[in-house]
């Protein structure tokens, strides 16, 4: 057994052709794992921030168009550029507070659903990698063993000796298979758990977007109760 290669490289150059694609699809499937497990840790990170920052604006802001620090922060900002722009829109209908919340709470409940979306592209590969590679390796580990039992029936040599390597590269399929499957699903399952994370923020930020059209909608009732603010179309009307 001393001059028969073992080590994992020489066993990969001495599997056959079948194998060996299944072993460099195995090897391009560990890469993106790591890839997507890497850019997408980044990316929760700085989405995390930026809606903590959000948070932080809306909460300390008295009212909507009056939120500093809302510069850069994704979906933070698009949610309250969406409610000032239906609050414009709606401006000349009178007595409509309870619609325009409604349209305002529609708007963020899309704009949370799309961010989610987005939040979860790139994890579905981790899916598919961590169910097929197993089967994958399982097939070429297959393949490799009937390659070795096809090659002991065409010579008749049946030590030990002769079919061990063969057998050996046939099962490194399998243990690279492996490989690559277990840390796909951990590092999905652990981006699903961040994932989950920055949704509840978002929810977060759509709760105090809605605090704040709530809260100047209030203002504006009794501005108008008051006569203080006078609608244009009133106004209009009455001359």
């Amino acid at each position: 057994m001393t001059g028969v290669p073992f080590s994992p490289w020489d066993m990969f150059l001495g599997a056959g052709l079948v194998v060996r694609s299944v072993m460099i699809l195995l090897a391009i499937g560990c890469v993106l794992t790591w890839t997507v497990a890497f850019a997408k840790s980044l990316e929760f990170a700085l989405v995390r921030r930026r809606l903590a920052a959000a948070k932080t604006a809306l909460q300390d802001a008295p009212a909507l168009n009056l939120c500093d620090g809302m510069e850069g922060s994704g979906v933070a900002l698009s949610m309250v550029m969406a409610a000032q722009d239906e609050q414009e829109a709606s401006g000349d209908i009178e007595n409509d507070s309870e619609g325009i919340k409604e349209r305002i709470a529609l708007m963020l409940e899309r704009l949370e659903a799309q961010e989610g979306r987005r939040l979860m592209r790139g994890t579905g590969l981790l899916a598919t990698i961590g169910a097929i590679a197993p089967f994958v390796g399982l097939f070429g580990t297959v393949w490799g063993i009937m390659t070795s039992f096809t090659g002991i029936a065409a010579t008749k040599a049946t030590s030990l000796a002769v079919v061990a390597p063969g057998i050996a590269e046939a099962l490194l399929a399998t243990a690279i298979g492996l490989v690559t499957a277990i840390p796909a699903v951990v590092i999905y399952n652990a981006l699903s758990r961040q994932t989950m994370s920055c949704r509840a923020q978002v929810a977060d930020v759509a709760a105090l977007v809605m605090r704040l059209v709530s809260r100047d909608l209030g203002r504006m009732s009794q501005l108008l109760d008051s006569g203080q603010l006078v609608r244009l179309g009133v106004r209009a009307a009455a001359e």
